[in-house]
């Protein structure tokens, strides 16, 4: 019982070191989450080497069972309390008030981004411009005033940070400056990097020389990480294909005898590196969608690279089914196995949608295209293609296993709302 009510004291000890109370990591990322997995794991590691060292008695129900026990449902009670906050967010509550300082575009950027995705917790409330471009129009924000004016700025509306974007006129000395002031309003400063869609373990501050340099480390395409991503991609497309054997042949024998033609639908994708392969679906149109795609053509809601339309007169009664839940795209399992796309990735592109690429949207060529990824649980075909394009290249840029899991973990909700497939 002692053992017992010690623990229970030494439990919010624990999380606290790990600084999992840490109110700026509330909300969004995996830093949350990590904080408490290294508190419970550090207060299981400590009891166990501590009974060890002192020879003392210890069930071993508490160290095996009781704490992991507990650490589960803390991070279960996290992950239901950062909904909570979401929901919330989306309504407009518990919202941070942000200054954004930088160029026009950069700061209509960050507006449209803090827009679209509200659980960050961040509007923007005043924007500062460079001199002399006071008077542009921000999209009903108003302009609080040029570079120097932002502590006054963040004393009239009471903002709760400061987001610098990018820009040449804020040097080094001006941003220490900026700081000084910020700190005794005890208002958080933000500064993005040029590199703005690089992020996570390839970015790291290192002194050299008194200065603290911006180490950028290249991704890795290949290697270790590689091997895992696809050892992992082939065993999980494997056991899903064999449990969702029954669902296929359900929606193979609702498509034939809803519509004449094949059950399966075959078409040539773009993968890495440019290699072509033939990508399997389940037929969601009729036989000839292809030769009817040139009427349509005027109706497409996208521009000259993609072509969509939300109301495809070609989609059958039970393909806009499949689509809106996208189970069209199950038989790209098949694509998995055999290594020609991933689980998680870009979106695996038509040949003429790749000849009309500028050098910089080639880039998503470097990996291998996946049934799921940034863009789908993003918004989808709602996306703009410069929106979809700017996705998949952060994927490129930030790849790593846990983020794979993460968009994982965001499919499976985005898929049973329906939301965004046409």
């Amino acid at each position: 019982m002692v053992v017992g009510v010690a623990l229970v004291a030494l439990w919010p000890v624990s999380m606290q070191l790990s600084a999992a109370y840490r109110e700026r990591g509330h909300g969004e990322g995996a830093d949350e989450f990590r904080s408490v997995l290294n508190g419970g794991v550090g207060l299981m590691a400590t009891v166990a080497i501590g009974a060890y060292a002192t020879q003392t008695t210890i069930a071993r129900s508490l160290v095996m069972a009781v704490l992991p026990l507990a650490l589960l449902l803390t991070l279960v009670f996290r992950y239901r309390m950062r909904k909570r906050l979401h929901l919330s967010r989306a309504r407009g509550e518990y919202m941070r008030h942000v200054v954004a300082v930088g160029h026009r575009a950069a700061v209509l950027d960050l507006v449209v981004q803090f827009r679209r995705e509200p659980h960050h917790g961040m509007r923007v409330v005043g924007v500062c411009l460079p001199a002399g471009h006071e008077d542009l129009d921000m999209d009903g924000l108003p302009v609080l005033g040029g570079f120097g004016d932002v502590a006054e700025a963040v004393r009239r509306v009471q903002a709760d940070a400061v987001a610098i974007l990018a820009c040449p006129e804020l040097d080094g000395d001006t941003l220490r400056r900026l700081a000084w002031s910020l700190e005794e309003q005890r208002t958080d400063l933000f500064v993005a990097p040029a590199l703005m869609d690089v992020a996570g373990p390839r970015i790291s501050i290192r002194p050299v020389a008194g200065m603290p340099l911006l180490h950028v480390e290249h991704p890795e395409f290949d290697g270790a990480k590689q091997v895992v991503k696809n050892v992992f991609d082939r065993m999980m497309a494997g056991a899903a294909l064999a449990i969702l054997l029954p669902a296929f042949v359900l929606i193979v024998l609702l498509i034939r005898l809803t519509s004449p033609g094949p059950a399966f639908f075959r078409q040539v994708r773009v993968g890495r590196g440019g290699e072509e392969f033939r990508v399997w679906k389940f037929r969601t149109m009729v036989v000839d969608a292809e030769r009817l795609k040139s009427a349509l053509l005027p109706a497409n809601d996208f521009d000259n690279v993609l072509f969509k339309i939300r109301n495809d007169p070609r989609v059958t009664r039970i393909g806009a089914f499949l689509r809106r839940y996208s189970l069209d795209e199950l038989p790209q399992l098949l694509n998995v196995v055999s290594g020609q796309m991933s689980l998680v990735g870009p979106r695996p592109p038509l040949p003429d949608e790749v000849a009309k690429y500028g050098t910089d949207v080639r880039r998503r060529l470097v990996v291998r295209p996946g049934m799921t990824g940034l863009w789908q649980v993003s918004g989808r075909s709602d996306l703009s293609w410069e929106e979809s394009v700017r996705l998949d290249l952060r994927y490129v840029e930030r790849w790593s296993l846990i983020l794979d899991l993460q968009i994982l973990w965001k499919t499976w909700s985005v898929v049973t709302r329906g939301e965004g497939a046409y």
